[in-house]
């Protein structure tokens, strides 16, 4: 496995920092769930937060994760649709410049957008209108867009279009690449349970999910007892369990790894995303999986301690610093 390639809904994140949970319950939306909304009530949200700190980057979980790969030295490549607009011509030309191979179709929708509210203590709840994202269909992939890679990794997000993860992947497998999905959030994977289930066992190979969404795919609130489940329908498990790091088992080989020293969370979004990417490079490197972890350990300690998911570049640096350690096997969790 040397090169990975994502599909997620192509977004663009709109992060703001709520002083309270009221506005949650207000929207009705769950602290720390991903809820599918339309433009009208985005706006909504969008007018009561009007004063509230924000900030713009480019987001989506599986692009995320790719822009991270890219950013470790990946070579990696990105689906997704946007609109004719120049939110769309923005995201394009930055996986361009990070030298991410894009795949974006035009919709005639206007290019998706995830409205983030970040609580207090640093978790996220969103609120996505997914727009031209949604408008992505089965017959505009073909088996020549997987051409020259290992790995298709997913977003669970994109369950809103079950066809279109299901020809993804049967493609895919058929291209002979391995295919990871990330969970993405615990009311999707509940909502969607079937689906997953039956998606994992016939197409998945790893499957990354946090704690929340471990139960909601196994029934167990024990993260053990859920990684063990997991991990009899695939090649390899990830239940990540927060400050307590993660659990990761291959086979007959169940190991946890934990968190760098002195972590500080401003804002969990794309906590998760990095992760998957740290551990993804880790794979195409061939490091073993404590290194694998590690490597998603680091990454995801960094974008936790800025408030969305554009780490600067001096911040990079830092990482790179970190994982030139862990491939050496001289730093590991």
């Amino acid at each position: 496995m040397k090169k990975v390639m994502g599909m997620g809904n192509a977004l663009t994140d709109i992060l703001v920092t709520i002083p309270n949970d009221a506005l949650l319950d207000e929207f009705g939306l769950p602290r720390g769930s991903m809820n599918l909304v339309d433009a009208t009530l985005q706006s909504r949200i969008a007018e009561r937060t009007a004063e509230c700190p924000m900030v713009l980057s480019l987001g989506g979980a599986a692009g995320n994760t790719i822009r991270a790969m890219a950013h470790l030295g990946a070579e990696v490549g990105f689906i997704g649709k946007v609109g004719a607009d120049e939110t769309g011509d923005f995201l394009e030309q930055t996986l361009r410049r990070l030298s991410i191979r894009p795949h974006i179709f035009r919709g005639s929708a206007r290019s998706g957008r995830c409205v983030s509210l970040v609580s207090a203590d640093g978790e996220r709840t969103m609120a996505t209108y997914l727009g031209a994202a949604l408008e992505l269909a089965p017959h505009e992939l073909g088996e020549t867009v997987f051409e020259d890679f290992d790995c298709l990794y997913i977003e669970g997000y994109l369950v809103q279009n079950h066809d279109l993860i299901r020809s993804a992947v049967q493609m895919a497998g058929r291209m002979g690449l391995k295919v990871a999905i990330d969970l993405a959030s615990f009311n999707v994977v509940a909502e969607n349970l079937d689906f997953l289930r039956g998606l994992v066992v016939d197409y998945v190979d790893i499957v990354f999910a946090n704690e929340q969404e471990a139960e909601a795919f196994t029934g167990h609130s024990d993260p053990l007892r859920a990684l063990e489940a997991i991990a009899a329908l695939c090649e390899i498990a990830v239940v990540k369990v927060g400050a307590r790091g993660a659990y990761v088992r291959n086979g007959g080989q169940a190991i946890h790894i934990g968190i760098p020293d002195g972590v500080r969370c401003i804002d969990s979004t794309g906590a998760g995303d990095f992760y998957a990417a740290g551990f993804l490079t880790g794979l195409c490197e061939g490091l073993t999986l404590r290194q694998c972890g590690t490597l998603g350990a680091v990454v995801a300690a960094r974008v936790i301690g800025v408030v969305g998911t554009t780490i600067p570049e001096e911040v990079w640096h830092e990482i790179e610093t970190d994982a030139a350690a862990v491939r050496a096997g001289k730093y590991l969790l």
